[in-house]
């Protein structure tokens, strides 16, 4: 390991390593406009020149390897006037724009502009203008305020996957275009504007509505998929101006889906934001002591079999202890939190954990996709995937609808035969696996919600048992969860209980009429229809399909609007915070099911926050540590013996941008639903269309 002299303090440093990193590490800051630690080394903006004892020329610090004895200087006069000079040629055609640039307050060139800028331009030439581009309806673009850091080049292509961008023209002629106006359609590129360092890339949905020091933060957790991404929740007044990310190197880096990131508009439309009862077919809005006297009158002498409740895919592990607390006590064993049906296990949590986790999954040599598209159920987990695929020696195979998914891979087939064939040892693919040091499977919910899931997932548990996937210190059997709630409701026991139904079973009962009473959390997935005539009460935040479908509607709060409790895909227990209260008089789930109690004359044990997260520790150990995973034992068998049915293995999201009410309610995801198709690269499995 190297030893080398910044500004006369010694550091000895990984080999390899640059200066500018090496900088980094004793806290000396050397300015950059192309250098990103996630990226590949461009050198193109030379702000980062410093001095080496016996070069002759300054050099750029992000480019330059350390080496044994270097002394290098970031500060002395000649390197001031060096930068001096480096950003009076970059503000040579820089627009004055920052007056109106939604950047403003958060530009490195500004920043940068007040250390080395000077107070007066010495160019008589005038200034050049570039034409605008069109990447879709999330990026905004300003190309004459470019400096050409190649920023975003290097993003799209490295970690997005997706090619799209490059240089055209040489010297003060280039700029930044799409190839053959090519859609930036990539489920990340929100990420060009974070890294943009100008005001080249922005926010179009929220262009020209805010400036940065007007915006409260509050740092919260994504609930718009299973990841649980490290979000931060930017809101001015009561309203939820924009979501970014934050830096969490187990879970999602620095990087953000389009969904997470740009769906925050539809919090603020088709809001719930009062009860409702249905009275002679009407909703009419009522009072809080009227909607539960309503639903109180309603169960008053029913029996407890004939009660059920569904949570939906963002519920909170809070509210759902609540809801679980209340069906036992009325004498129901009828719940679920599985909406879509997905045969796992509750009595095994290995069998619906990714176990891996989303960091661990970098070390894995070899990997097998079955039924799922990482790329649209988990974008920023896929770039980790992609990540692992650059560094080589990664051999990916995939069973399901072949499409694009940033990195190359085998194509086995689309029937699920296939994954049979090589749980037996009867295809080429299963000596991959055994032979690989640390292999690897992710199986999606497209193929547990099958009717044949179970089959399925007990021959994963087969293939990972015959070909090595678990050993020590390594789980390579991953299940790709795509809802924020899952993991949760499966750790706590939202589960149908001894004698209970699922919600296949809760449905088939409604319709019959031996379900009369049907609680649904949020949950806006299942098939309305199928409730029959059933007193429907709808829990949640928006005028989606439950709602249309409730005899009462108990307007809850959003992921945004509640400290609530969730548990990711690899079993990390993750808390949101309040950033926004909620619309009108729509008040917090698990108050809700609290007050409820009281109008049944059930009322639960606890009435606190405190309270009812020490209920939460009681129902499962898992939520006593929050932010770290708590992993699953391995060794028990799950999952059942037999032949699975024919037909394509195919990914449970038909499209990317509209998943949940929220993102249904967003008009930006309805603009990216127009002009990228769902962003789905495969046939779609209910509109066949294709993205």
């Amino acid at each position: 390991m190297p030893k080398l002299t910044i500004d006369g303090r010694e550091i000895e440093v990984e080999a390899g390593m640059t200066i500018i990193q090496a900088a980094d590490q004793l806290g000396i800051e050397i300015p950059r406009f192309c250098y990103h630690e996630r990226l590949a080394i461009a050198g193109n903006c030379r702000m980062c020149l410093v001095e080496v004892e016996k070069m002759p020329k300054p050099v750029a610090s992000c480019a330059m390897p350390v080496g044994e004895g270097m002394v290098v200087k970031t500060n002395t006069p000649g390197i001031r006037k060096a930068r001096q000079g480096v950003m009076e040629f970059l503000l040579l055609n820089h627009p004055l724009d920052c007056p109106i640039c939604d950047q403003g307050g958060e530009c490195d060139l500004q920043d940068q502009a007040m250390a080395y800028g000077s107070d007066t331009g010495r160019c008589q030439e005038g200034k050049r203008a570039v034409p605008d581009k069109d990447y879709g309806p999330l990026v905004q673009t300003m190309m004459t305020r470019c400096i050409q850091c190649t920023r975003c080049v290097r993003f799209i292509s490295e970690i997005a996957g997706t090619p799209v961008l490059g240089g055209l023209g040489r010297g003060e002629h280039m700029e930044i275009t799409r190839y053959v106006n090519a859609a930036v359609s990539s489920e990340l590129s929100g990420n060009l504007i974070d890294l943009c360092p100008v005001g080249a890339l922005t926010n179009k949905p929220a262009s020209y509505t805010y400036r940065s020091w007007e915006l409260k933060k509050t740092e919260s957790v994504d609930a718009m998929d299973a990841l649980g991404a490290s979000i931060r929740i930017d809101t001015r007044g009561n309203e939820v101006i924009r979501v970014l990310p934050r830096v969490n190197e187990d879970v999602n880096e620095e990087w953000l889906s389009d969904r997470s990131r740009f769906a925050c508009d539809g919090l603020k439309r088709q809001r719930l934001d009062r009860p409702y009862v249905r009275k002679d077919g009407k909703l009419v809005a009522v009072t809080w002591p009227e909607a539960l006297a309503a639903i109180a009158a309603r169960l008053k002498g029913l029996n407890g079999s004939k009660i059920a409740a569904i949570a939906g895919d963002q519920a909170d592990a809070e509210t759902m202890v609540a809801y679980k607390d209340l069906l036992a006590s009325l004498g129901s064993a009828h719940l679920d939190c599985r909406q879509d049906g997905a045969a796992l296990d509750p009595s095994v949590r290995a069998s619906y954990l990714f176990n891996s986790t989303a960091v661990g999954i970098e070390q894995a040599d070899a990997l097998l996709l079955i039924g799922v598209n990482p790329r649209k159920e988990a974008p920023v987990l896929n770039a980790r995937i992609r990540k692992r695929w650059q560094k080589g020696g990664f051999k990916v195979a995939r069973i399901g609808h072949k499409g694009d998914l940033t990195y190359k891979y085998e194509h086995l087939g689309d029937e699920a035969s296939v994954l049979k064939d090589i749980a037996e040892g009867k295809h080429p693919f299963f000596e991959v696996l055994k032979n690989a040091a640390k292999p690897a499977l992710i199986i999606g919910q497209g193929a547990l919600s099958r009717a044949d899931g179970a089959i399925l997932l007990g021959l994963a548990r087969k293939l990972a048992d015959a070909a090595g996937l678990v050993g020590d210190g390594w789980n390579g059997f991953n299940v790709l969860q795509t809802a924020a709630a899952r993991v949760g409701g499966l750790d706590l026991g939202f589960v149908p209980q001894s004698g209970g139904k699922d919600v296949a079973g809760i449905l088939d009962s409604a319709g019959k009429g031996e379900v009369e009473v049907v609680f649904l959390l949020g949950a806006d997935e299942v098939e309305m229809a199928a409730l029959g005539k059933a007193f429907v009460v709808y829990q949640g935040t928006h005028g989606d399909a439950g709602a249309h479908r409730a005899d009462v509607i108990l307007p809850g709060a959003a992921y945004t609007e509640k400290s609530a409790t969730y548990v990711n895909l690899e079993g990390r227990a993750q808390q949101t915070r309040l950033a926004v209260f909620p619309p009108g008089e729509a008040k917090e789930d698990w108050r809700i099911v609290r007050a409820l109690s009281d109008a049944l004359g059930k009322s639960l044990a606890y009435d606190s926050l405190k309270s009812v997260r020490e209920r939460l520790v009681r129902a499962s150990p898992v939520f006593a540590v929050i932010g770290e995973v708590t992993p699953a034992v391995w060794g028990a068998v799950f999952g059942t013996e037999g032949t699975p049915a024919g037909g394509a293995l195919v990914s449970n999201i038909d499209n990317f941008y509209m998943t949940d009410p929220i993102s249904r309610a967003s008009k930006t995801m309805a603009e990216c639903t127009a002009a990228f198709g769902g962003g789905c690269n495969h046939k779609h499995k209910k509109t066949g269309t294709h993205g």
